[in-house]
């Protein structure tokens, strides 16, 4: 019998799945590029007696663009008001034409892309594409005999990829990119590919709001849960927990405690001298103390036009003006997020933002941007009681869902692949208590502590990803290993005495359950 899929398709898979683990030179934080955080040569086997049964995977987007013209604008108004009064410096003169460049490249990302539906900002880039083909390469090539087995039976003995994703263009994106790339490289998978329907009803109690097939934003993007969108009243629905772990979170993001907390740095001496040091590289010192004294401000205004090289498509983006650059440590920040968002640009951006920002200054604001995102999305304080990231329990059950049916005999599930944004696998972390994401913090700690232990670029970058390989023997034991960026990662500690053995990165299924307190449903869980 021919193999279920080409021969030069695995070996290709093959050998970009024994590619070294990357590194990737820069301080982004969470838009950090993707890179596999382990060489698979040193994957550990599974014991003797135990096949592959199953994957599982939950996914961020890849790189991508800024998601709206905000930041890009206001310093290009900024640049432009300098320019006017003769206040730049040489490399400030260079600061203008590589600004509106990226602007450009936003306003028309994904043009011309097979599979972007609406170019402009907020798609992915091809870095983004180029992560998720790699990653769906890397799984097939990690778990051929699975694949391989689920590839021969699809006629006969069918088993689904059940494919979800939060709705959002760059999510499903993604989702469209890792299908395809597997797709491409196991053909014979093509008929088990499944889009389950979105969860309904939703809103309860409302008119319904048509969710396509694929979509779950309860598992997804449970951060922003919407009463026009999502309602759940009914105490009984199996998200009604999740819906109102949603509201609480958004109430929290909202309150004056958080900001604090997340505000602690910029009043420290540090951040003054930072911005003076980025700054006073590109702008003439009297324009930047207009700027700090309050007689100045700048905002994402204007009006601009961009055609493509084609000629075929023009955008005209109006900014809206609710972006402005009061200080000089908000104009810093500002240059930060550019420079950050151009690491996962370079193939539509040719310019380098990283002359703009020194290596030490772009250290300092990525701590600073660790630091907010350890308070907002992260573990938190000691005082918020998990609010940051118990809206993500459900998708931390999903996973056990998933094995609780191939432990029961249901294994018409392959495996399952879910795409998502950072404000899940940040939180899905903390819920399922790995060390990467660390604990929380006393609210005291908040001036300093944060940013030093957690490191977005290790939780979060940009396609980061956590997925579940399952194991089975003769006698019917599941096994469970856990990769994190592609990376062998423990449970838990508690969850230590569920290992196979000391030392082992296999878990015993049902001890690891017990560990997690998860108890099977008695009723199949929801849709998707």
């Amino acid at each position: 019998m021919p193999p279920p899929f080409p021969l030069s398709s695995m070996l290709l898979a093959l050998s970009l799945h024994a590619s070294p683990v990357l590194a990737v030179e820069g301080h982004y934080q969470t838009k950090t590029p993707y890179a596999p955080q382990q060489d698979t040569a040193t994957y550990a086997a599974p014991p003797a007696g135990f096949q592959p049964i199953y994957t599982q995977l939950v996914a961020r987007h890849g790189a991508r663009g800024l998601t709206g013209m905000k930041s890009d604008a206001a310093l290009y108004a900024m640049w432009r008001q300098a320019a006017a009064q003769d206040a730049l410096t040489p490399l400030g003169r260079e600061l203008g034409p590589d600004i509106l460049a990226l602007m450009k490249a936003n306003a028309l990302l994904g043009y011309g892309v097979a599979g972007i539906e609406k170019p402009g900002y907020g798609n992915l880039s091809q870095t983004g594409i180029e992560e998720h083909r790699q990653l769906a390469v890397r799984m097939l090539a990690r778990l051929p005999a699975l694949f391989a087995q689920v590839g021969q039976d699809a006629a006969t003995a069918p088993r689904q990829l059940v494919t979800i994703h939060s709705g959002v263009d760059r999510a499903r994106d993604s989702a469209r990119f890792f299908t395809q790339s597997l797709l491409e490289h196991a053909p014979a998978l093509a008929p088990l590919l499944y889009l389950p329907p979105a969860p309904a009803p939703s809103p309860q109690g409302r008119q319904a709001v048509a969710q396509a097939d694929g979509i779950n934003r309860f598992l997804l993007y449970a951060h922003k849960l919407a009463p026009r969108t999502d309602l759940v009243a009914d105490r009984d629905h199996p998200y009604y927990a999740t819906y109102a772990a949603s509201q609480a979170y958004q109430y929290y993001e909202r309150s004056k405690q958080l900001h604090a907390l997340m505000d602690a740095p910029a009043r420290l001496p540090e951040a003054t001298a930072h911005a003076r040091h980025v700054l006073e590289r590109l702008f003439a010192p009297a324009f930047l103390d207009q700027l700090e004294r309050g007689a100045a401000s700048y905002a994402d205004t204007g009006i601009y036009t961009f055609t493509s090289a084609d000629g075929q498509l023009t955008r005209t983006m109006t900014g809206g003006g609710k972006t402005v650059i009061r200080s000089l440590n908000a104009a810093a920040t500002k240059l930060y997020e550019l420079y950050a968002i151009a690491a996962g640009m370079r193939h539509e951006v040719p310019a380098d933002f990283s002359r703009y920002m020194p290596a030490e200054d772009a250290r300092y604001y990525a701590y600073i941007a660790d630091h907010e995102d350890f308070y907002q999305k992260g573990p938190g304080t000691t005082a918020s009681a998990g609010v940051t990231w118990r809206f993500a329990l459900a998708l931390r059950e999903d996973f056990f869902n998933e094995v609780d049916a191939l432990a029961s005999g249901d294994v018409r599930h392959a495996a399952k692949l879910r795409f998502t944004h950072a404000e899940m696998i940040i939180p899905l972390a903390s819920a399922l208590g790995l060390k990467e994401a660390l604990a929380a913090l006393p609210a005291s700690d908040s001036d300093s502590q944060a940013g030093l232990r957690w490191h977005g670029q290790a939780v979060s970058p940009l396609a980061a990803n956590m997925q579940w390989d399952v194991y089975r023997n003769d006698a019917g034991q599941l096994i469970v290993r856990l990769l994190y960026n592609e990376k062998e990662t423990d449970f838990q500690a508690r969850c230590d005495g569920a290992r196979i053995a000391p030392g082992s990165v296999f878990y015993d299924y049902a001890k690891l359950k017990t560990c997690y307190g998860h108890v099977a449903a008695r009723q199949a869980p929801p849709p998707g």
